[in-house]
């Protein structure tokens, strides 16, 4: 059996049991197979004098048995701000100790970095230290943003170079990561998984009824309900959506999410005469989240930029359509107009898209065939196909 250590500041906890909750499935997924064993550590910022919300963070450093993944939560000195540059050269300082510990007692394989930045130049300087060979895995966010930054793209592209394998979660962001100076050739694409036990269509009267007693979310029969699941944040476009529903009679917008953009959304429906149609459901449990999705008629996410979000692929899975705007893996996942729809990033898009998917809706089942190959399994699969190539090449 082969040996990762895995390293990731996106992991859930205890504070934020939603938080990287992708990465956690993935590792589990390749821990349950037979062929491989994972350990990660997960490093956590926090200001050496706490304060705020970091405060609370103290209380997420635990380690032990998750899932059968030994996780390792550790404190990294972080410097809020203006310390970012630095955060790679803090994170392999904390977390080095630990990883010879636990090489010297049972010895790894392979490391790898389940986000770009800084996790990557964090783990470049860990495998190194270790003789070990190393892989890198882009979401999105991560070359959309930090690749913008010198400092930070400098160091990215450094790792890239020392790494052994590096990943995309779509051949769109594997373009996008070429674009920014990384060798495409050293690059393979590897789609997200999915849960099709708690992803799968379910009956929307059913969804509806327990939308209006569970999440105080009443709506009349022959409501069009649409619903989007990200961060609250500018760049997830969500006020496009909002703008679109005084053209969208009788149209209901629940956001999944927290985020500073909240009170601002807010305020926006207000001044659109729509706030008694859009709905503020903040954070969700996982379990709940397939409830909200049955009970809807579409899903809206008009980012500015995305890798291929989970949202999309869970929303297909329980035979929902997605309206996308044109960016990341938008393509790869809408192949077909019983998917959904690609659009502008504009209300008036958002609004044409609706009204023409919902003239003629696919049936659920014929939507959820196109999300029916991303499965946990398989990404395991594929990602140890992937580790265990490097780990046999020569040192």
């Amino acid at each position: 059996m082969k040996r990762l250590l895995s390293l990731s500041t996106l992991f859930p906890n205890a504070v934020n049991p939603r938080f990287g909750t992708f990465v956690a499935r993935q590792l589990e997924a390749l821990a349950a197979r037979d062929d491989w064993d994972v350990t990660l550590i997960n490093p956590i910022g926090i200001p050496p004098i706490a304060f705020g919300h970091y405060k609370s963070l103290t209380g997420a450093i635990t380690s032990g048995p998750e899932n059968g993944i030994d996780v390792h939560r550790i404190r990294f000195q972080l410097i809020p701000k203006i310390g970012w540059p630095l955060n790679p050269h803090l994170i392999a300082h904390a977390v080095l100790p630990l990883a010879r510990r636990l090489h010297s007692e049972h010895p790894f394989d392979v490391v790898d970095a389940q986000f770009f930045y800084p996790d990557g130049p964090a783990a470049q300087h860990i495998a190194k230290a270790l003789g070990l060979p190393f892989a890198m895995t882009a979401r999105g966010s991560d070359i959309a943003f930090w690749g913008q930054k010198t400092i930070a793209r400098k160091q990215m592209k450094e790792a890239g170079r020392a790494s052994d394998c590096m990943l995309a979660v779509s051949a769109a962001l594997r373009g996008e990561m070429a674009d920014i100076g990384l060798s495409q050739e050293k690059i393979s694409v590897h789609y997200t998984g999915l849960d099709h036990g708690a992803f799968h269509p379910l009956d929307k009267a059913t969804c509806r009824a327990k939308l209006g007693k569970d999440f105080g979310i009443a709506l009349d029969d022959d409501a069009i309900l649409l619903v989007t699941t990200a961060a609250l944040i500018p760049l997830k476009n969500q006020a496009l959506t909002i703008a679109a529903l005084p053209r969208l009679p009788g149209t209901h917008f629940i956001l999944v999410g927290i985020g500073p953009e909240r009170e601002k959304l807010e305020q926006q429906a207000r001044a659109l005469g729509v706030a008694d149609r859009v709905h503020f459901a903040g954070l969700i449990d996982h379990e709940n989240l397939p409830i909200i999705l049955g009970a809807a008629d579409a899903s809206v996410l008009a980012s500015q930029r995305e890798g291929l979000a989970n949202a999309w692929v869970e929303s297909l899975a329980c035979g929902i359509p997605v309206i996308l705007s044109d960016v990341g893996g938008a393509r790869e996942v809408v192949q077909s107009d019983d998917a959904g729809r690609i659009v502008d990033q504009s209300s008036e898009a958002i609004r044409k898209a609706v009204l023409d998917l919902l003239a003629n809706p696919p049936a659920r089942n014929i939507v959820a065939r196109s999300a029916a190959h991303l499965t946990w399994e398989n990404n395991a699969a594929q990602l140890a196909a992937h580790y265990t190539k490097i780990a046999a090449q020569p040192g």
